[in-house]
C-alpha cells in the first residue's frame, strides 16, 4: 500500500514532486517580494502582510527565514530594513560587471548614430582618464587615447564629470586649468572663473555639457555624467567632433543622445533615474 503522495517504493509520486515543486516557487516569489517591499522602506510584518496579500503567519515565516540568511535585519519596534547579503551581492555583481564592459556597446550605437567619435572616462585628481574611445566615421581621427589624461575643468568629458561636485571643487580645477595654461602659451584661454561658473550652473541644470574649442582649437563636444546606483557621478560620456561638423546647433541636437547614452549605462550600474 502506497502512502498519499508516495509510489509503492516510498518515493514522492509525480504528481507530488510538482506539487512540491509549485509551492517551493511560490514560497521564493514571495521572498523575493518582500526583498522589494523592504528595500522600498521599513515594514513591519503585518504590513508586508497586507500589502502582498499573504497570511501574517505565513509573511513573518518568510521574514524569519530571510532575516536568518542575513537577506533582511530586523530592528525592533522599527520593522525590517535590507540585510547585508543583498548589499554583498550588489557589490559583487557591480565588481563582475566592469564599467567599459556594460559601457562600451551604448558608446558604439551612439557613435554609429552620430558619426562621431565618443569618449568614457573617469576622474583621477585634477584630470580626466580616457577608458573607452568609439572613432567616428567621417574619415577624422581624434589623436585622444585610451589612458590618455586631461584637464577636468576644461574638457567636455571632463565637465560633465565635475557636475557631480561640490562649487568650491569646481573652482579648484578651474585654479587648476589656469595654472596648466599658464605653462602651456599654446592652449586656448579659459574663461574668468565667474562666467565659467555661471556656464557650468546652466550646464548642471541641464545635465549636458559643451566644450567649445577649451581644451584644444579645433574640436568641439557635448558631454554628460554617469550615476552610479546611489546616485553618484562615478564617469562620462562625450561626443567629439571637429569644429566644421560640431556647430552649436549640432552640440544642441546630439546632446539629448549623449544624455540618453550616459543615463542608460547608469541604469546598467544599478542607478535608479
Amino acid at each position: 500500500m502506497s502512502v498519499a503522495g508516495r509510489n509503492a517504493r516510498g518515493e514522492p509520486a509525480e504528481g507530488g514532486v510538482a506539487a512540491a515543486s509549485a509551492a517551493g516557487t511560490q514560497t521564493l516569489l514571495r521572498g523575493l517580494k518582500v526583498r522589494e517591499c523592504v528595500a522600498a522602506g521599513p515594514h513591519d510584518a503585518q504590513g508586508l502582510a497586507e500589502r502582498l496579500g499573504t497570511p501574517r503567519s505565513t509573511t513573518r515565516r518568510i521574514l524569519s527565514s530571510l532575516a536568518a540568511a542575513r537577506h533582511l535585519h530586523h530592528l525592533p519596534h522599527r520593522g525590517y530594513l535590507p540585510g547585508r547579503m543583498p548589499i554583498h551581492l550588489g557589490q559583487r555583481a557591480l565588481e563582475q560587471r566592469p564599467l567599459v564592459a556594460m559601457a562600451q556597446p551604448h558608446c558604439e550605437a551612439l557613435s554609429r548614430r552620430t558619426g562621431d567619435t565618443i569618449h568614457l572616462g573617469i576622474a583621477e585628481g585634477a584630470e580626466v582618464v580616457s577608458l573607452l574611445k568609439i572613432s567616428g566615421t567621417r574619415g577624422l581621427e581624434m589623436p585622444s587615447r585610451v589612458g590618455q589624461r586631461m584637464p577636468l575643468a576644461t574638457t567636455g568629458i571632463g565637465k560633465a564629470l565635475m557636475l557631480g561636485m561640490p562649487e568650491p571643487r569646481w573652482r579648484e580645477l578651474h585654479a587648476a586649468a589656469l595654472a596648466l595654461n599658464a605653462r602651456s602659451p599654446d592652449r586656448p584661454p579659459a574663461l574668468p572663473w565667474e562666467a565659467y561658473a555661471e556656464r557650468m550652473r546652466a550646464c548642471r541644470a541641464r545635465g549636458v555639457v559643451f566644450d567649445l574649442e577649451e581644451n584644444e582649437v579645433g574640436i568641439r563636444c557635448a558631454g554628460a555624467p554617469v550615476h552610479d546606483w546611489g546616485g553618484q557621478v562615478v564617469a562620462a560620456i562625450s561626443v567629439a567632433s571637429a569644429a566644421p561638423f560640431m556647430p552649436e546647433e549640432r552640440l544642441e541636437a546630439v546632446a539629448p543622445l549623449v544624455r540618453a547614452t550616459a543615463e542608460a549605462v547608469a541604469r546598467e550600474l544599478g542607478w535608479p533615474g
